[in-house]
């Protein structure tokens, strides 16, 4: 853009806010349209099991690490806990290295001991709560393996015995 464009822009934005200055906020932060649920769910559905999607969606459409599916009576997920709750570590650190937003679901398949039990030592009620499905903290260090047993031994020494408990 040449200087003469530049000024003739810029008087012509500074007289519509004059003109205007409620409307031409409301254009500057309108937000953008939802995805589509139809994307949001192949997206999380994705989060399971197929790192090659995910990478090709996630390619696409960044902010999708941010998305969460209701799967009904607030059964919400990310593709980030499905990852979790399936046990896959590459998909897992793939979102997280993208910015998704790892929770102690996820943390404990990861075999992330220290951070899981500060979470727990520091508010011990997590140590029954639900994740995605009703998945338990026991059933993410099962999922996570030998990287998790650690995990899996002190959640169980904790008395924690239900993989699963519904969600009401």
């Amino acid at each position: 853009m040449n200087r003469k464009n530049f000024l003739l822009h810029s008087a012509t934005a500074g007289a519509a806010i004059l003109i205007n200055p409620f409307q031409s906020f409301a254009q500057m932060t309108q937000n953008p349209e939802p995805y589509k649920p139809e994307l949001v769910k192949e997206f999380v559905g994705a989060g399971h099991n197929k790192i090659e999607r995910v990478k090709e969606m996630v390619s696409e459409y960044p902010n999708l690490i941010y998305s969460r599916w209701d799967w009904g009576n607030g059964d919400f997920e990310e593709a980030i806990e499905g990852a979790g709750h399936v046990g896959d570590k590459e998909i897992a650190n793939y979102l997280i290295e993208q910015g998704a937003r790892p929770n102690i679901f996820v943390f404990t398949m990861l075999g992330e001991t220290a951070i899981v039990r500060s979470m727990i030592e520091k508010f011990p009620t997590l140590l029954n709560a639900k994740g995605a499905h009703g998945f338990t903290l026991l059933h993410h260090a099962t999922r996570g393996g030998e990287g998790s047993k650690e995990l899996l031994d002190y959640l169980q020494s904790k008395g924690l015995k239900d993989m699963r408990i519904k969600i009401a």
